[in-house]
C-alpha cells in the first residue's frame, strides 16, 4: 500500500515502452483479413459501419466544440503542474478526404477502392520523428509489386503533424483523438489474396523486427470480389 503511495496516477514510473510505437488499422472486424464482393453489399456493409462508428468521435462539429486548433508542424507541449486537464488539438475527419466518409458514405467500399485506416499506439511524453513528422507507406508483403498499383495516402502525403504529441494520459488529456493516416487502395488486383504491408518510417521508429508485426508496421490482407 506504501509503495502505491508512490505511483504517479499521471505519468508511468517506468516506461520501458516509450518508443519505438506499434500501429493498428480500422476497421478491424475478423483478424487482419478484409474481405469483400462490391456486388454483395452485405459482405462490406459491417466494414462501413465499422468505419462510421469509429469516426463518430472525429466529426467536425464534435471536434470543434471539444478541442482547439494548434499549430501545425510542431510539438504542442504544454506545461504546467502534472494534474492539469490539457488541451487536445482537433483532428476532424474531413481531412481524410476521399476516406472521410463525408462525400462517400462508404468509404469506397461499394467501389472495390476500400479506405483502411492506420493509428500509432498512444505512448505518454512520447514524440515521433525526434521533429520530423512519421510517414505512412504500403507495399505488397509477398508477392508480386503489381498487385497493388495505387494508394492514396490522407491527411496530406500520409503523415502525424507534430502537434498532435506528446499525449499526456487518458486522466489530463481527456478529450484527446488520435491522429489518423488514411490509406485508401484504389487500384488492388481483384479475385486475389494480397498480403500488404504498411509501415511507419521516421527518426527512431523500428519496423523490421521479425518477432512483432505490430511494431512499427502492420500486416492484413485484402481479397476484393466482383
Amino acid at each position: 500500500y506504501v509503495m502505491l503511495l508512490t505511483l504517479s496516477p499521471y505519468t508511468p514510473r517506468y516506461r520501458d515502452r516509450v518508443s519505438p510505437p506499434g500501429v493498428m488499422i480500422r476497421p478491424y472486424l475478423n483478424g487482419f483479413t478484409i474481405a469483400f464482393n462490391v456486388s454483395q453489399p452485405s459482405t462490406w456493409q459491417p466494414y462501413v459501419d465499422s468505419m462510421h462508428h469509429f469516426l463518430a468521435a472525429y466529426d467536425d462539429k464534435v471536434q470543434e466544440e471539444k478541442n482547439i486548433e494548434c499549430v501545425p508542424g510542431q510539438y504542442f507541449i504544454q506545461g504546467g503542474n502534472e494534474s492539469e486537464e490539457k488541451k487536445a488539438c482537433q483532428f476532424k475527419r474531413s481531412l481524410l478526404q476521399n476516406c472521410s466518409g463525408i462525400e462517400d458514405p462508404t468509404f469506397g467500399y461499394s467501389k472495390g477502392q476500400p479506405c483502411i485506416l492506420l493509428k500509432m499506439n498512444r505512448i505518454i511524453g512520447y514524440r515521433p520523428g525526434a521533429g520530423i513528422p512519421v510517414s505512412v507507406d504500403c507495399k505488397v508483403q509477398k508477392g508480386n509489386e503489381s498487385d497493388l498499383r495505387s494508394v492514396d495516402f490522407y491527411p496530406g502525403n500520409g503523415t502525424f503533424d507534430l502537434m498532435y504529441y506528446p499525449y499526456y494520459g487518458k486522466i489530463t488529456h481527456v478529450n484527446y483523438t488520435s491522429p489518423l493516416v488514411a490509406m485508401h487502395f484504389t487500384d488492388v488486383k481483384k479475385e486475389y489474396l494480397v498480403p500488404i504491408q504498411c509501415s511507419l518510417n521516421g527518426k527512431g521508429i523500428v519496423n523490421d523486427v521479425n518477432s512483432d508485426r505490430f511494431l512499427g508496421r502492420i500486416i492484413f490482407t485484402l481479397s476484393i470480389g466482383k
